[in-house]
């Protein structure tokens, strides 16, 4: 076998360089953008090595360890998880500061190639700076705090190691059933060691996506449950995306008359304009969705992990004699509250089922009821966005106002707060995909971090980050990394004074607003002094203005437009305007209770356990 001596860290750039993939027929790099805050984990032997790669590989210089993950994170997303992001810290604070972003990944089924430095393996100089220090266990650090939060963890130990644990890393990453973060733990001494790595192990690799198929007899079983449903339902999920399954499924609904509802990483898994688009459902959906579901007695999850704010709490689901099938490419999700599961890739399957149903299709006064439905909804979101002259400006406006003029290719993003079940709610898809809300993890901060890593993914094309002002002031410094690098993007900042939504949820379960509005929260200042969001995006390099009226908003949109870097758009918006729709979330409530007002909101909270499902 003929072989190459390399260090450790040459070996493992020049094998992250050789990792391509194929999409569509062309040959991209698999890892098309990473991101690095060196320290003494990482700039002496891995650090070196990177800069070699950058013909390939570029690497950009985040502020923060955990925005710069992020970042990854969104590219990796943006890119349907066919192109990966890489994220690269020192040990220690550097290193602990990427687990947020992991955690996103992770939840989010999302691909993240982390690399942090680690203490001596050799131990001969401990305690060394930033190391956490167990008595009984004197091999544990900070990087083992990543396990519970990825799909792949190894430390490196030996040299010879990584001929293993590089090849079973990528195959996490690119594998559509165990998608997720992977952590490499570099400890500094290892770093920078030289072996003799066979020369194959450099040779290009071209990846692709499985489609892994389903289980015949299971197809079988779905085609005979779906053939017997009086009212069926589709659950379009992120999985519709990643499977790229959003044309099959548009055709499947409309030939068999299906109606469709989505989840948030559903969203814009169809066009708003489709037949059999019932709209998003859930806590954060709309009515129209949400009555399809209540009647549904056969439901074909895609691509879904059924999580609470889509299934109300399984309160949504009411029907006496309620069946799942679930379709999904990972076996943990597809076998989910006695489903029948069908296992395997969305677009294979639903082509599968699709020629099983032969002529079969639902009724069609069932499709009819949802396009009823689904009417009033739509006329409900265009009342929500009319502006009011005058008035302060509510985010359903806000909005309205960017759906209204976003041009094709554009995406729009947002992450925590009152922004992700506003934008769910009430945003109007006109393209496939092209929107992403992170709500899996439902990170703060999530949003600029978040935009700079699309905009990379989609550099030819606007991205619009919609953020409230507590996860602006979270996370923000991803506006200086988009000037500095030169990824323009625009950002909607909305000003609330405080963490509004929570406050309401607080005042909504019986509570008094206490330390969510600025308002409310404990202070020992003269004067309640409010931030200049503005001025401070212009002080990391942004343009900007802050609109004094709603009405406003279209000329400075396309100001925004035309502006050569990140433009920063501020509205205050008022805390009190919020869009609903009727479903019921399960939180936890105090079983003692102690005025009349608290017993009266407590009981209207818990009322909707009514139509919880139990047993699942």
């Amino acid at each position: 076998m003929e072989t190459i001596r390399l260090t450790v860290s040459e070996a493992i750039a020049k094998y992250l360089k050789a990792q391509k993939i194929d999409i569509d027929g062309k040959v991209e790099t698999l890892f098309g953008c990473g991101f690095a805050i060196f320290g003494h984990g990482n700039v002496t032997c891995f650090g070196q090595q990177l800069n070699k790669i950058q013909d390939t590989i570029p690497i950009w210089r985040g502020q923060n360890e955990q925005s710069m993950a992020v970042a990854a994170v969104a590219y990796a997303k943006a890119n349907r998880r066919r192109r990966i992001g890489i994220a690269s810290t020192s040990i220690g604070p550097g290193a602990t500061n990427m687990i947020t972003a992991a955690g996103i990944a992770h939840t989010n089924r999302l691909p993240l190639l982390m690399f942090a430095g680690d203490t001596h393996v050799s131990r001969l100089p401990d305690p060394v700076l930033q190391q956490v220090e167990h008595a009984h266990q004197p091999g544990l650090s900070v990087n083992d705090a990543f396990k519970p939060v990825t799909r792949y963890w190894d430390r490196i130990t030996h040299p010879a190691q990584i001929t293993q644990s590089l090849p079973a890393a990528i195959a996490t990453l690119v594998d559509p059933a165990n998608c997720g973060p992977v952590m490499i733990s570099l400890p500094q001494d290892i770093q920078g060691l030289a072996y003799d790595y066979p020369k194959a192990m450099f040779d290009e690799n071209i990846h692709h996506i499985r489609r892994p198929e389903a289980d015949t007899r299971a197809i079988e079983e779905a085609i005979a449950l779906l053939e017997k449903a009086e009212k069926p339902l589709i659950l379009a999920g992120g999985g519709v995306h990643y499977a790229e399954a959003n044309q099959l499924l548009a055709e499947f609904a409309e030939r068999r008359g299906i109606p469709v509802v989505e989840t948030i990483a559903g969203r814009a898994s169809l066009l708003q304009s489709h037949p059999c688009n019932a709209g998003p459902i859930g806590v954060t959906g709309s009515n129209s969705a949400n009555i399809m579901a209540g009647e549904c007695d056969v439901l074909l999850a895609v691509g879904t992990r059924l999580q609470d704010f889509t299934t109300g709490s399984w309160s949504v689901f009411r029907h006496p004699d309620f069946r799942i099938i679930s379709l999904n490419v990972a076996h943990m999700d597809a076998i989910k509250h006695r489903s029948l599961a069908v296992v395997g890739d969305a677009r294979h399957s639903l082509a599968r089922l699709d020629a099983g149903l032969g002529n079969w299709q639902a009724t069609p006064l069932w499709l009819t009821k949802a396009q009823e439905e689904v009417a009033e909804w739509k006329a409900l979101c265009a009342r929500r966005g009319e502006i009011v002259p005058d008035q302060q400006a509510s985010y359903a406006q806000v909005i309205a106002s960017v759906n209204a003029i976003q041009d094709p290719g554009d995406t729009v993003l947002t992450a925590a707060g009152g922004l992700p079940a506003e934008l769910n709610m009430n945003w109007q898809s006109k393209q496939i995909g092209k929107f992403d809300i992170e709500f899996g993890f439902s990170c703060m901060g999530y949003e600029i971090a978040g935009g700079w890593g699309a905009k990379i993914a989609n550099p030819d094309n606007e991205v619009v980050v919609l953020v409230g002002d507590g996860s602006y002031m979270m996370m923000n410094s991803d506006i200086y990394s988009s000037v500095l690098t030169g990824h323009k993007m625009i950002v909607v900042v909305c000003d609330n004074a405080g963490f509004a939504v929570i406050d309401k949820l607080q005042n909504n379960t019986g509570n008094p607003s206490f330390n969510n509005m600025l308002a409310d929260c404990r202070t020992q200042a003269d004067e309640l002094v409010r931030v200049d969001f503005l001025q401070h995006a212009q002080s990391q390099g942004a343009y900007g203005e802050h609109l004094k009226d709603i009405s406003d908003f279209e000329a400075a949109y396309q100001r925004a437009k035309a502006s050569p870097r990140t433009y920063v758009i501020v509205v205050d918006i008022d805390s009190t305007q919020w869009s609903s729709c009727d479903c019921w979330w399960d939180v936890g409530l105090p079983e003692v209770v102690r005025d009349d007002v608290d017993v009266e909101r407590v009981d209207a909270m818990d009322a909707g356990r009514i139509h919880q499902r139990r047993g699942i």
